[in-house]
């Protein structure tokens, strides 16, 4: 299929090209949930004399006392028991493109189901969805959705998985760890779009039910991490590191922001860890900055600034390497390593996958690694 056709083709499929195909908002059956929220117990915590306790779920290793909550504002010490406030109490639900997430090479041209609680661990200057993400659940609307009706709601919409997306899935992990054990009980696939900020042993549970992790690599040095994401590096490093050991599909994004963490020395050094750390298979997506949140004095990022970067970790051996939040940019498709042909064509949200014949190029025979049935 030539560039014309498949512009002609996308055209009359009525995508939004270059825009993208917009998310289709689901309005839940159920009435809503009101302000009071959940009453489930939390996981990995430790309980201490006093009626103290220990979160054990993140690195922060929050030490509350009672009627406290934990950094992320979604946990609660209540009488020293340790309970989540968001099981199952969504604030958003979409139906988005699986590409907006992103993954690339996890069922291309598909729907992914995507939800979200209120809360986050970390505190991002340049957060794109912090009206949810920098609150408290009571502070946002909020419906009842229970593991069960999100799963049959992914069947019933036509997606072949769910993403636990826009805030932060580590905070409201007990509802995802269901959600997505209900959902692999119907053949729909789980997808975790995170910052990777988890301890080790949550980490590994969750990786025993969920089929792909994108880690949102903020940067490539503490000193980035202490002064812009209010979090570590170290930590997700070592997420990215089981991710990339277990059977889990890993991709990874980096934000690049000017003057910031676009610095060529540090790009560099990120793309020779993540190829001998993930291999060179990875994929990894330099994502245009917008000016937004606590950040709105920097530009958006140059384009240029985005070739330089995947210029610099195709150098370092990684295979695959795509430019994000540039519609219509041909770093946006997936190259053949083997014959250099394109088997993946992305236009915004317009996919063709014809070039791509079970999980190889159809040119050469070259497999891709990936999800891709």
């Amino acid at each position: 299929m030539n560039r014309r056709s498949f512009l002609r083709g996308a055209a009359g499929a009525g995508l939004a090209l270059g825009a993208g195909l917009p998310a289709v908002r689901l309005r839940p059956a159920a009435s809503p949930a009101g302000p009071s929220p959940s009453q489930v117990e939390a996981r990995y915590y430790v309980k201490l004399p006093d009626r103290e306790i220990e979160c054990r779920l993140c690195p922060r290793s929050c030490r509350l006392g009672d009627k406290e909550r934990g950094y992320c504002g979604v946990r609660e010490n209540q009488g020293g028991a340790y309970y989540t406030l968001v099981y199952g109490k969504a604030c958003t639900l979409n139906v988005d493109p699986i590409e907006k997430k992103p993954f690339f090479h996890v069922l291309p041209g598909t729907t992914a189901l995507s939800m979200a609680t209120a809360g986050c661990n970390v505190n991002c200057k340049f957060c794109q969805n912090w009206e949810i993400s920098q609150v408290r659940p009571e502070q946002v609307d909020h419906f009842h959705l229970s593991p069960e009706a999100a799963a049959a709601k992914a069947v019933s919409s036509g997606c072949p998985s769910i993403a636990y997306t826009y805030s932060e899935p580590i905070v409201f992990f007990e509802y995802m760890y269901d959600t997505a054990r209900q959902a692999r009980s119907r053949g729909v696939r789980s997808l975790v779009v995170t910052g990777g900020y988890v301890n080790p042993g949550p980490l590994a549970d969750l990786l025993g039910v969920v089929d792909a992790v994108k880690v949102d690599l903020k940067g490539f040095s503490e000193g980035f991490y202490k002064a812009y994401v209010r979090g570590a590096l170290g930590p997700v490093l070592e997420t990215v590191r089981a991710v990339a050991a277990s059977k889990v599909w890993l991709e990874v994004v980096y934000l690049v922001i000017p003057t910031l963490n676009d610095r060529p020395e540090d790009l560099r050094a990120m793309a020779r860890w993540l190829h001998d750390t993930a291999g060179p298979d990875v994929p990894v997506h330099f994502s245009r900055f917008h000016p937004m949140y606590l950040m709105k004095n920097l530009p958006p990022t140059p384009v240029s600034t985005l070739e330089a970067a995947r210029e610099t970790a195709l150098a370092q051996g990684l295979r695959f390497v795509y430019i994000g939040n540039v519609p219509g940019h041909e770093a946006e498709s997936t190259v053949c390593p083997g014959c250099r042909q394109t088997v993946i064509r992305r236009l915004g949200y317009a996919v063709d996958t014809s070039r791509l014949k079970k999980g190889q190029c159809a040119s050469c025979g070259t497999a891709i690694p990936g999800i891709w049935a």
